[in-house]
């Protein structure tokens, strides 16, 4: 298993709006699609408040591609998406990493 920490930069006031897409748009889409969120995650400190980070989990970098690649071309997708953009993008800049836990991480020990 590996997963993806992604981190959106919203466009200066649209946080709210961002996470609105999230929870009525890209979750039910990707609920459909069999992408796998992890978690969701905004900044109580640091360089901005003004960022959302989540996780998804991948069984493979193949899977990644098949999945995510069958996302951004989904024709509800492309249409909800521009609803929500109608008073400019939502999201200013965006950063992605592909991770792999290590043998030693605490995430691979059962509870």
């Amino acid at each position: 298993m590996i997963h993806e920490l992604r981190k959106y930069e919203a466009t200066p006031g649209r946080l709210e709006d961002l996470n609105r897409r999230f929870r009525e748009v890209t979750l039910p889409i990707w609920a459909r699609l069999g992408i796998r969120p992890v978690a969701f995650w905004t900044s109580l400190i640091g360089p901005s408040n003004n960022a959302l980070f989540y996780l998804l989990a991948w069984d493979s970098l193949a899977e990644r591609e098949q999945l995510w690649g069958q996302f951004l071309t989904d024709a509800e997708w492309i249409r909800r998406k521009a609803e929500t953009e109608r008073n400019g993008v939502l999201v200013a800049r965006a950063e992605n990493l592909v991770l792999q836990l290590t043998d030693y991480s605490p995430a691979l020990r059962p509870r």
